[in-house]
């Protein structure tokens, strides 16, 4: 059987298809609102950003006029090296932490814009000290945003060398220089160095005392013949030449205001202080700080002991002779006692116009300047004579002894133990105005002799501080047969004073010198840093 199957077909229905309308909407409304947000946040950072720019730009300005108040207070004390006030008479006293203060300047630029305002507080570093430190805390204009820095400014002193002459000089070979040493002229440098050895000569003649053979040398040479050091193969590189001068002449300036400190410091002759010939006067009153003339008539032979003590005080005694041949300064000098323990003046410096002898008793305590000068007459120039040890209590900067002549400053023969082993040793920065600093050549008593000489291996002569004079320097004589020279069997010659020496450099005196000892050139600024604030 046949089945037939009958196909029938199936219809197929679609769905009407969705209108385009439908999805569209809603994502137009969704990519807007997150265009919306995405720009909130972009516009959000970039306001941000532009805040934030902003308070940097102020904060960096703000640092620029901080900046320019310290600037401007090195310009003040270039022109006022002691105003620490700002050119006021406030605050009578300083903050313990700041210094004096506040002063407030207008910053105004170059263009005459006012670009806000600096505050100051100024902080000297003790009595005589060159450093001052400031303290600038800047604001610029249309914001409380500021910025603090702090630098610490001072000038260099004749005390920034270990030995600086106005002159040439000759370190031998049994002569080290441990500190740096510079020269006007020219310096002939057989001894060993530690520091700098510079000359404002490219080239010089040395005269014949000073080991020249008539040629011209280097502004820093040394002999080829000298072995130790190696002349030939020792190290120059901190040889320089030619560098800048130093003008000797601000030194009688300087022993100027040192007489108008000593006068400002007592009221007793505050008055004299401010007189336009205050440095011609002649008190007879003496105070702690000013020691008048030790008679009508000037003499070599007369003045002043002073014994420096370790307990911030010194002892005065009138000198009315000496006798060089001596051999300690008790026989040497003919004395009579004017006071005991007297107090250190306040402003470290004592004024003597007269010549001076010094020592210490048995070491010295304190910081302190004694200048020697009699301003008011151009005939007589005192000298300062070391008479025995002078010695510091501590050498960390503590203690400090500054010996500043209008004439020589001279080792007396009788300073050194006249026999045996002994170490002898001066503390101290010394400057010669217009003289030398040296051990004599010839007595005072007897100029027809030589002075005694000291050439054993176990006599030294350490000097430790510095050494400033404008004419020449030496601690020994070569020589032939001559008084009390003693004959050295190594050279084959005479020696007056001590062979074996060696001068080292205090560098606690580089920025901390004794009290308003004086100074070679202007400010400049030491360090600085910035200290953090809140805005």
């Amino acid at each position: 059987m046949i089945r037939i199957h009958l196909f029938e077909p199936k219809l197929a229905f679609r769905a009407a298809p969705k209108t385009e309308v439908g999805y569209t909407l809603p994502s137009v409304l969704s990519f807007i609102i997150a265009i919306g947000l995405i720009s909130t946040a972009v516009l959000t950072v970039i306001i941000t950003n532009f805040s934030s720019v902003d308070t940097q730009v102020k904060s960096q300005q703000s640092f620029s006029v901080a900046e320019a108040g310290v600037n401007y207070y090195l310009w003040h004390l270039a022109h006022n090296p002691t105003d620490y006030r700002d050119g006021q008479s406030t605050p009578a006293t300083p903050d313990p932490q700041l210094g004096y203060g506040p002063y407030t300047h207008d910053y105004i630029d170059s263009n005459a814009s006012n670009q806000g305002t600096f505050t100051l507080w100024v902080k000297p570093q003790g009595a005589g000290s060159t450093i001052v430190k400031v303290r600038s805390i800047g604001k610029a204009k249309g914001t409380n945003i500021t910025r603090t820095v702090e630098a610490q400014i001072g000038a260099t002193s004749f005390a920034s060398y270990g030995l600086v002459a106005d002159v040439e000089f000759w370190f031998g070979e049994t002569e080290a220089a441990n500190g740096p040493v510079f020269s006007n002229q020219g310096v002939h440098m057989d001894g060993p160095n530690s520091d700098t050895v510079g000359s404002a000569r490219t080239t010089y003649v040395p005269q014949p005392q000073y080991g020249g053979d008539g040629s011209s040398k280097p502004g820093v040479w040394c002999s080829p013949g000298v072995l130790t050091p190696n002349c030939s193969a020792r190290d120059k590189s901190n040889w320089l030449y030619p560098q800048a001068s130093i003008d000797f002449n601000q030194v009688a300036t300087s022993l100027c205001t040192m007489k108008k400190t000593a006068f400002a410091n007592d009221p007793a002759t505050a008055s004299l202080a401010s007189l336009s010939n205050a440095c011609s006067q002649v008190p007879t009153t003496r105070t702690t700080a000013y020691i008048p003339r030790n008679g009508s008539t000037f003499s070599l032979a007369k003045g002043y002991l002073i014994q420096l003590n370790n307990n911030g005080t010194y002892n005065l005694h009138r000198v009315s002779g000496e006798n060089d041949r001596q051999t300690v300064y008790t026989s040497a000098l003919t004395t009579t006692s004017v006071a005991n323990n007297i107090p250190l003046p306040s402003s470290g410096v004592i004024f003597v116009e007269d010549n001076v002898w010094i020592r210490s008793n048995p070491t010295f305590a304190g910081r302190v300047t004694v200048a020697a000068g009699q301003l008011a007459s151009a005939a007589n120039a005192p000298d300062i004579n070391v008479a025995d040890d002078l010695l510091y209590t501590t050498k960390n900067g503590a203690d400090v002894i500054g010996l500043v002549a209008e004439n020589d400053i001279t080792v007396a023969p009788y300073a050194p133990p006249s026999t045996g082993a002994f170490t002898f040793e001066i503390d101290a920065a010394t400057l010669s105005q217009s003289g030398s600093v040296t051990w004599p050549d010839r007595y005072k008593a007897d100029s027809s002799r030589c002075t005694r000489g000291w050439v054993a291996a176990n006599q030294n002569f350490v000097y430790y501080g510095s050494i400033a004079t404008r004419q020449y320097w030496t601690w020994n004589y070569i020589r032939n047969s001559c008084g009390d020279a003693v004959y050295d069997s190594s050279i084959n010659r005479y020696v007056s004073g001590i062979k074996r020496t060696e001068t080292n450099y205090d560098y606690n005196l580089l920025y901390a010198p004794p009290p308003n000892y004086p100074i070679t050139g202007g400010y400049t600024i030491l360090s600085w840093r910035e200290v953090l604030t809140k805005p």
